[in-house]
């Protein structure tokens, strides 16, 4: 490619490091969940093991 043709080349609307940051925080919010069900559940039975 040209100098000219790289300089017009535009970037997409959503990047890997941009999915990869989302997927990520996902993950996060799922563990923390299934954290916050397992102390409600292990207090509810009294199970403090």
């Amino acid at each position: 490619m040209t100098r000219e043709e790289l300089l017009n080349v535009r970037g997409g609307a959503v990047s890997a490091s941009l999915i990869n940051a989302v997927v990520r925080g996902f993950s996060l919010v799922v563990l923390l969940g299934q954290y916050a069900g397992s102390a409600v559940r292990r207090m509810t039975k009294k199970n403090y093991c």
